[in-house]
């Protein structure tokens, strides 16, 4: 029997969708929010969200006006892509039935909002289903696209090329890849590139974004379309609409990667047409055509193609890098806001805030965004969990975000002349000396500011050519700092951290007085400056000088610690994040010299009342923690006073978080935690236990409540990659410097461990993170076996086919196999008789391996290992053998002065006997080694 709905029921929840929306009466609201969820749970609920959905007016009974109704439509569709993504196994098939019918419905609804969310719920349903599971879905939108006998209204068509994009987007390796037999993109891609030929301006802007998720991978239908899709972009480059441009030059700029070949023989004509557009009114347009010199400047042979334009493409750069008026009157002009707080959405820069909406009362002129501003904004935050990707550029609001905060032209022009400079070196700088001799001194800042801006673009590529003229403009520069202009004095900043390294390499005492000196007391100046933009761009400045002076800054640590210290107690949150930066940067590159004590009794005090204002669940603790994994690296035994209730917090942390990611398992209603708060603990875990004496250390976590190895355990089975990365690396460092904490718990740790280096558990599109985290727990599985010794021999036949899959699988990073190889050479240092049976399974692959490892204490390690189970059975490994020999006789760092290489030469000396003895002819098989090898066994061994 056909679904039919409950009158009462349908009012309910209509009612309820619309209450939802209410910004006015919070009381109304929260209890719609509560029956909503209760909804849920109902069986039929998704028939009631898409009949509200795919209705244009409302039911029989319902009294809304069209806005309200059109406010409810739109919510009642988010609700339902919510419900396919969070629950798309448990919706029956009757009721997923409804939902397809409904969708098209809405595709070609004449309310742009409605056509939108359709898309939404449409890609979800593939991405969920799959293509098989909706085969008529495809067809249908191609069929209102083609506008067949010319009867398929505009909107219909615009709403099916947008669907399709958005399916393209989400699908795209689904798209790619055989369905019965077939790629389902050797036949769309072509139709879109017929679609690119549309009279309405949407379909062609759709269209080229549907066609440009697929311009930058080598697809067999993107090869055998290319030329096709050439010739409808060069006709659509002069196309009237701003959008449509604005994609046919993201198309020039990722076929940069995929066929340059394609590109080359137009690169005037091309060159020609990206100025023009670069110099377009339209911001967005003039930002992705100047995206194609960073492009093709970074492509390994096509940017020499450019060479003859370079003098005709750095003036449009030039003029594109000095801030619009738009840009000025954003900025807010000069302010001293030092004492201002800021404000939440400020203080997380390196975060990407998601846009919640997606043309949301943009393309409707029916709707009245005044009058359903706070509906509108609700209805934004239920389209909960959108996919990274899932938003289109073009519909995200940032149109009151301050210049500095976004990519601009400005910025993209200056990349590029960054770019430039590195391919062809000196000639830029030469070219572009005129504009800064006229506009360094510019009485009007926006040229002054993009002058300063230039220099510090060409500082990589056009050093050598700079330095005869920094003398007089270092001394310039410095002046600029005190520039009545904040951005001005932001910029100079920025650029003479780009020429710091110059400054610090002098090496004449008095050119150091006076140039490094000045530059870095500058730098270190406007770290508190009266606005915070610059006290930001000092930090970082003062960060970059940090990692080009290295231990030259040794002797100003006083000056430098002392000015941090009064940073701590003048910035207000954001900048905390730059300064945690400038600490950690000193801290690694001078090491000890941290630990005098009259630079701990300063820097110290600062850090810890930090630490203590900052809140388990702040995002200053990511950068916080960082910062002190660096300091207490720097510090050694001296961070011993300031451990113990650090390390405490931190595991404590761990362990809030951990709980709170089970609550969220098996609660919807409760959120996962970021997982950063997971790693950043974890990491400065290891950074104590490493920096503090054995013993210290051994305390800790012998003290640790709850306990410390439990919780390591949990983290090691995270879902996060990035969560066992760390806990694995701390594994591995427990197991060096606190073993006898950490051996009680063996037996539950080391099945996990076994387990994650098991190569058929890692997903193709996960192989990234996943072999990160194998190379931690290859790396913690070789220090166990150097410290459990013969206790490992229960582990040892799974450790050594896991150690062994990974030296012979090609596909392994090096690194990992590297790692793989050492824990496995090591496994023989105590239990060689169980080893040497299977010997001539993984000796080539070992010494394959061997050989692209560096000099180490973990090579001699294990190579000693290696040798101690090649004792036990020598003669099964003649294959390799000569292979062994030429190992033995290259081995770096031949004095051996370590205890363990030590030992490691009399172990190669003991196999070298046991072969003289087997080995009839064995001065005859060392004669076929190259001579300088036989030199070496002859000069260090006795043979």
């Amino acid at each position: 029997m056909e679904w039919q709905p409950n009158p009462e029921s349908l009012k309910t929840l209509s009612t309820c969708l619309r209450d939802s929306l209410s910004g006015f009466n919070k009381t109304v609201q929260k209890q719609a929010e509560e029956m909503l969820v209760q909804a849920k749970a109902s069986p039929d609920i998704n028939n009631y969200l898409a009949l509200i959905f795919s209705s244009a007016v409302p039911p029989a009974g319902l009294d809304f006006t069209p806005d309200g109704w059109h406010l409810v439509r739109s919510a009642a569709g988010i609700m339902l892509k919510n419900q396919v993504k969070s629950h798309f196994k448990d919706i029956p098939a009757n009721s997923l039935a409804l939902v397809k019918l409904a969708i098209p419905m809405g595709i070609q609804d004449k309310n742009a909002q409605i056509r939108n969310v359709s898309g939404n719920i449409a890609t979800e349903l593939i991405r969920r289903g799959g293509l098989l599971n909706w085969p008529e879905f495809l067809p249908e939108l191609l069929r209102l696209l083609s506008n067949e006998g010319g009867q398929i209204p505009n909107e219909a068509q615009e709403g099916a090329m947008a669907a399709m994009a958005k399916i393209c987007e989400d699908n795209t390796k689904m798209l790619e890849a055989p369905v019965n037999g077939q790629r389902p993109l050797n036949f769309l891609l072509p139709k879109f590139i017929e679609a690119t030929q549309s009279p309405l301006p949407k379909v062609r802007a759709q269209a080229l974004t549907a066609i440009n998720v697929f311009t930058d991978r080598k697809s067999q239908a993107m090869v055998n379309s290319v030329d096709s899709l050439l010739q409808h972009l060069f006709h659509l480059s002069e196309d009237p609409v701003p959008e449509v441009r604005r994609q046919v030059c993201r198309a020039f700029v990722r076929l940069v990667e995929t066929r340059p070949d394609k590109l080359l023989p137009h690169i005037s004509g091309l060159v020609d047409y990206i100025i023009s557009q670069q110099k377009n009114d339209d911001e967005e347009l003039a930002c992705e055509a100047a995206e194609f010199w960073l492009s093709v400047g970074e492509h390994e042979n096509l940017w020499q193609a450019l060479e003859p334009y370079v003098n005709k493409i750095i003036p449009v750069l030039l003029e594109c890098m000095v801030y619009s008026p738009e840009d000025i009157a954003a900025l807010g002009g000069a302010s001293d806001d030092e004492e201002e707080e800021d404000r939440e959405e400020d203080i997380k820069p390196q975060f990407a805030k998601k846009t919640l909406t997606r043309n949301i009362g943009k393309d409707d002129p029916s709707a009245d965004q005044n009058k359903n501003g706070n509906a509108y904004e609700k209805l934004a935050s239920m389209d909960e969990d959108l996919e990274e990707g899932e938003i289109d550029d073009e519909d995200e609001e940032d149109g009151d975000e301050n210049p500095d905060e976004k990519w601009t032209l400005r910025k993209c022009s200056a990349a590029a002349l960054d770019v430039f400079a590195r391919d062809f070196g000196g000639s830029v700088f030469t070219s572009i000396l005129p504009y800064l001799q006229t506009n360094l001194k510019h009485q009007d800042w926006p040229y002054r500011e993009a002058a300063v801006l230039a220099l510090g673009a060409v500082a990589e590529g056009c050093m050598d050519v700079v330095v005869p003229h920094l003398p007089e403009l270092v001394p310039y520069l410095i002046s600029l700092l005190e520039d009545p202009e904040p951005v001005v004095r932001q910029i100079t900043c920025w650029t003479l951290g780009r020429y710091s390294s110059w400054a610090a390499e002098l090496q004449d005492p008095a050119q150091k007085n006076t140039y490094f000196m000045p530059l870095m007391d500058g730098i270190l100046r406007k770290m508190l400056d009266k606005n915070k933009k610059v006290q930001e761009a000092g930090a970082s400045a003062m960060a970059n000088l940090e990692e080009k002076a290295g231990k030259q800054l040794e002797p100003f640590c006083g000056p430098i610690i002392q000015q941090y210290v009064r940073c701590f107690g003048k910035y207000k949150d954001r900048n905390m994040w730059i300064l945690y930066d400038c600490v950690q940067t000193l801290a690694e590159h001078i090491g000890p010299v941290l630990a005098r004590p009259e630079l701990t009794s300063q820097l110290m005090p600062a850090l810890i009342d930090r630490w203590q204002k900052v809140g388990d669940q702040s995002r200053e603790l990511f950068p916080l923690l960082e910062c002190l994994s660096y300091v207490a690296m720097a510090l050694g035994d001296a961070f011993a006073p300031f451990a113990e209730p650090i390390f405490a917090r931190c595991v404590q942390i761990i362990h809030q978080n951990l709980e709170q990611a089970l609550a969220a398992t098996n609660n919807a209603n409760f959120d996962q935690p970021d997982k950063d708060f997971l790693v950043t603990s974890l990491d400065l875990l290891s950074a104590i236990i490493q920096a503090l004496s054995d013993e210290n250390a051994a305390n800790l976590v012998q003290n640790s409540q709850p306990t410390f190895f439990e919780l390591l355990s949990f983290c090691m089975e995270d879902p996060s990659d990035q969560v066992q990365q760390s806990a694995y690396a701390l594994l591995g460092d427990c197991a060096k410097y606190v073993f006898g904490q950490l051996k009680p718990f063996l037996p539950s740790v080391l099945p996990i461990l076994l387990k994650r280096l098991d190569l058929g558990g890692i997903l193709d599109e996960e192989i990234e993170g996943s072999f990160s985290v194998v190379n931690n727990a290859c790396w913690s599985a070789g220090e166990i076996a150097m410290q459990y010794r013969k206790e490992m021999a229960p582990y040892v036949p799974e450790l050594l086919e896991r150690c062994v899959a990974i030296i012979s699988d090609p596909n392994v990073p090096k690194g990992v196999n590297e790692n793989a190889a050492i824990a496995l050479g090591r496994l023989g240092l105590d239990n060689y008789e169980l080893l040497a049976p299977l010997l001539p399974r993984f000796a080539e692959d070992f010494l394959d391996s061997m050989d692209e490892v560096d000099p180490s204490e973990e090579k001699a390690t294990a190579f000693k290992g290696f040798s101690m189970v090649v004792a036990q059975n020598p003669q099964s490994i003649e294959s390799v053998l000569m292979h062994f020999f030429v190992a033995i006789a290259r081995y770096p760092e031949l004095k051996l002065r370590t205890v363990s290489k030590a030992d490691l030469h009399d172990v190669f000396q003991n196999v070298l006997n046991i072969y003289r003895q087997i080995i009839p002819q064995f001065h005859d098989f060392i004669s076929q080694m190259e001579p300088q090898d036989q030199e070496a066994l002859k000069t260090n061994y006795t043979i």
